[in-house]
């Protein structure tokens, strides 16, 4: 068992929390996800620029060396909650979350004074290969330099990402590689999925040239921390995504009638609403409690990430199956908003493992395990 050394009043939203809160609430209250997704990048540029320069939620928890605003993931974990309730196609996990934690975990002070500002000002879109699936990837010397060979399926935002931050197989073992790909040695395969508001890619090297980033020695550690920061990234989303849900609910079960009445009002219909509403608030309690724990840098983040990675996706899968039904017939067409959800919400599941996965890694990791 683990203790996080901090009060209550740590778990807390600030001030300033709120008001970055409201702030993109606003911005985000005219996003347009199915318009997003259909355009060739997958998401608004303008509103990804907006994030970056007028709000700085890509610097949020990057280092003030690096150009970065240098807070904690707790204010960026409110940046994911907002853009989880509208389904923001941006490439923020993938980017800001994966990618950028990366090269922070690297302690490649270089490495990171090179990328990290762009990662920061928006300027450079980023993702993290070989992280979340077991890829062939390979690392070899060639006459200029490293380069990588072999294929990574299902990379978040791989198509379209500016730079790769790649886990290979060199001869002395696992490595971080920053790639910079071209089309000619990296050829790069949208794949069709799930979630639309969440692009994956199919990636072939033939000889991308890549540089190595930070200790081989660590490479492991920083695998580790990076899908750590992922689950807890997910978690926020997923509780920004069940929030929304909720809200849709209440919206239409106070506006449609049966029988004379709001169908609110009906006694199985208030049951079905207040055990979701527990589901979310235990969700909410579980991704809080994991941001602060990894803006403190505490031991336990592998078990607070896990425990929120069961929590926060039971809770969203059962808000979006909620949103489908609750909403009559009009929730089983294609054409409703849950649609995306309950799309989100189970392509979620697997992410960053499955809840199973998780409550098996529990198990080990609190010593129940066979």
């Amino acid at each position: 068992m683990f203790r996080l050394d901090m009060g209550p009043e740590a778990l807390l939203e600030t001030d300033e929390q709120r008001q970055l809160r409201a702030v993109l609430r606003d911005l985000l209250g005219a996003c347009d996800v199915r318009a997003e997704v259909e355009n060739p990048r997958g998401y608004d540029r303008a509103l990804w620029d907006r994030l970056a320069r007028e709000i700085g939620v890509h610097g949020l928890a990057v280092p003030e060396e690096y150009g970065g605003a240098g807070c904690t993931f707790a204010e960026l974990g409110v940046a994911l909650e907002e853009l989880g309730r509208v389904l923001c196609p941006a490439p923020v996990l993938s980017t800001v979350v994966l990618a950028g934690h990366a090269l922070v975990a690297s302690g490649d002070r270089q490495a990171c004074a090179r990328w990290l500002p762009g990662i920061a000002s928006g300027g450079l879109t980023a993702t993290a290969v070989g992280f979340l699936h077991p890829a062939g990837l390979t690392a070899e010397r060639g006459p200029d330099g490293w380069v990588l060979r072999g294929t990574a399926d299902f990379v978040p935002d791989g198509e379209g990402a500016e730079l790769l931050l790649v886990l290979a197989r060199a001869p002395d073992g696992e490595r971080l590689f920053a790639c910079e790909p071209d089309a000619a040695t990296c050829e790069r395969t949208a794949r069709r999925v799930l979630d639309p508001t969440r692009r994956q890619a199919l990636l072939r090297f033939r000889g991308a040239r890549a540089e190595p980033v930070g200790d081989p020695a660590t490479t492991a550690a920083t695998v580790d921390a990076v899908l750590d920061a992922g689950r807890v990234a997910l978690a926020a989303e997923q509780v920004g995504g069940s929030a929304h849900a909720l809200d849709a609910v209440l919206d239409h079960v106070s506006r449609r009638t049966q029988f004379g009445r709001p169908i609110g009002s009906f006694q199985a219909v208030k049951h079905r609403l207040a055990d979701l509403l527990v589901a979310i608030e235990g969700a909410r309690s579980a991704s809080a409690y994991t941001s602060a724990c990894l803006a403190a840098g505490a031991d336990g983040l592998p078990l607070a990430a896990s425990a929120a990675a069961v929590v926060c996706t039971d809770a969203y899968r059962l808000a979006t199956a909620e949103y489908v039904q609750l909403h009559g017939g009009i929730g089983f067409t294609w054409e409703h908003a849950a649609h995306l959800h309950l799309r989100r919400a189970r392509a979620d599941e697997a992410l960053f493992g499955t809840a199973d996965d998780h409550r098996l890694r529990l198990a080990g990791l609190l010593g129940l395990a066979d």
